[in-house]
């Protein structure tokens, strides 16, 4: 593999000092983590947005959350199709061998891969219709919703209103999965919405009795 590059200094610095640190004084913990194999309380489909920090933000331990991210924290619908699928095959692993209890769906403020798609929507972005864009092709998860949010005048509040759409699209198509579905019908899972503000720190949660983001 030619083209592979060495660690940047930064980064080999960076683990240098984590592992003379942080793993020195947490070595047993580590091998346990090890020796018992995961066990996460819950999954977070998160997007890949740097500036989200799922761990940070819930304090939690290595061994507790199974996360996965992708572009506008999407989850397409079920299809067996025998194609590569890579958010179906993390939400099936959760569920079906780890058995998470929880599965919660993250989306964020400025989210750009929801903007790209608002875009897309309003004709603005032709890059994204060609056949050739992965991020075009996936963004089609969320277009059929697009309607919900067409007629608010403000960009800054229907970007908003779009990123809870992509969470309430994503809860709706998990429920498509029949392995997801017998869980939560059988009380043995749960579904959580989120969105979270990155600037002011804030966390809100979909309530399903009143139809809204609610601030926790």
């Amino acid at each position: 593999m030619e083209h592979a590059k060495p660690l940047p200094s930064y980064l080999v610095q960076r683990y240098r000092g984590w592992k003379a640190t942080t793993y020195e004084q947490n070595q047993s913990w580590y091998r346990h983590l090890v020796s018992e194999g995961q066990h996460p309380r819950a999954m977070v489909i998160s997007c890949c947005d740097s500036r989200v920090h799922v761990t940070a933000m819930f304090g939690a331990d290595h061994g507790e959350f199974f996360i996965h991210r992708n572009i506008a924290n999407l989850v397409p619908p079920y299809e067996p199709d025998g194609d590569h699928h890579g958010t179906s095959a993390a939400v099936e692993y959760a569920v079906t061998a780890l058995k998470v209890a929880h599965v919660i769906v993250l989306g964020h403020s400025q989210c750009g891969g929801v903007q790209g798609c608002i875009d897309m929507c309003e004709g603005k972005a032709p890059h994204l219709e060609e056949k050739t864009s992965f991020v075009g092709r996936w963004m089609e998860i969320l277009k059929p919703r697009f309607s919900n949010v067409s007629k608010i005048e403000n960009p800054a509040d229907k970007a908003r209103a779009f990123e809870k759409q992509a969470v309430l699209a994503s809860l709706e198509n998990l429920m498509t999965f029949p392995f997801v579905k017998g869980r939560v019908e059988g009380g043995e899972l749960s579904l959580h919405g989120l969105w979270h503000d990155i600037g002011e720190g804030g966390i809100e949660v979909f309530d399903p009795k009143a139809q809204a983001f609610q601030p926790v």
